[in-house]
């Protein structure tokens, strides 16, 4: 007997498979990243043929076929189809689909399922200078893997900042010049004050910000490096 489950998930990618379906994987909030196939939905009159296509999300009713998931039913609720009417919320959106195919596992992540939500809600209905969701994505995803890193006092000794910061790769939080080493990389101030700006503003705050030109870039350039050293590849990034 096939029984039937339903995740509430964002379709992350989506790749042709035999002559009419498709394979999905799904970054849900019951079960984290799942994998299914969609049957018959590249054929013209096909009634799930929306429900396959990368940033989807929907409530997806999964049956277990053989060992394999298979999709047989989907309410969507909503397809952000305004990511597709403008290319610099493309870019981002997409920057944030990359970093989450690539660290998403198959274990439920409740926090990081709503701040991509969040996320991808912000870049396609709000007016939000480019950059500054990807950025607050990012910095909410290292606290919610307990790399809780914008704090006034270095990591490792407990000395309070100075004007003189260190970002220490190895450790993935911040330090003081004494406690410096070859893993760190220097953090300017106005660096520093957009990472806590936006460390300390909610998703749905995001427009009420108004950061010093050019500073976005650079925390998302060290954010970038992050990613690298934790995760040992790059995500697809806007700005590279």
């Amino acid at each position: 007997m096939k029984v039937a489950r339903k995740v509430t998930g964002v379709v992350i990618s989506s790749k042709d498979h035999k002559e009419k379906d498709k394979l999905i994987s799904l970054f849900t909030v019951e079960e984290g990243l799942v994998y299914a196939s969609m049957r018959g939905v590249r054929g013209d009159k096909a009634k799930m043929k929306s429900a396959k296509e990368v940033f989807c999300f929907g409530e997806y009713v999964l049956e277990n076929t053989k060992g394999n998931n298979v999709v047989t039913q989907v309410e969507i609720i909503d397809n952000f189809y305004g990511l597709t009417k403008d290319i610099d919320k493309y870019y981002e959106a997409s920057s944030m689909l990359d970093i989450i195919n690539k660290i998403a596992t198959p274990q439920a992540n409740p926090q990081l399922f709503i701040d991509f939500l969040k996320g991808l809600r912000g870049i396609c209905y709000q007016n939000i200078k480019k950059i500054y969701i990807l950025d607050k994505f990012l910095i909410s995803m290292f606290k919610n893997l307990g790399y809780e890193f914008v704090t006034e006092k270095c990591s490792s000794c407990g000395a309070k900042l100075s004007e003189r910061k260190y970002f220490n790769l190895d450790i993935g939080e911040i330090v003081c010049p004494a406690c410096k080493n070859d893993c760190c990389v220097p953090i300017n101030e106005t660096c520093f004050s957009a990472l806590k700006l936006l460390n300390n503003t909610d998703f749905e705050k995001l427009s009420t910000l108004n950061l010093t030109a050019g500073s976005e870039v650079e925390c998302l350039k060290l954010l970038d490096k992050n990613f690298e050293w934790r995760f040992g590849k790059r995500f697809s990034s806007p700005i590279v």
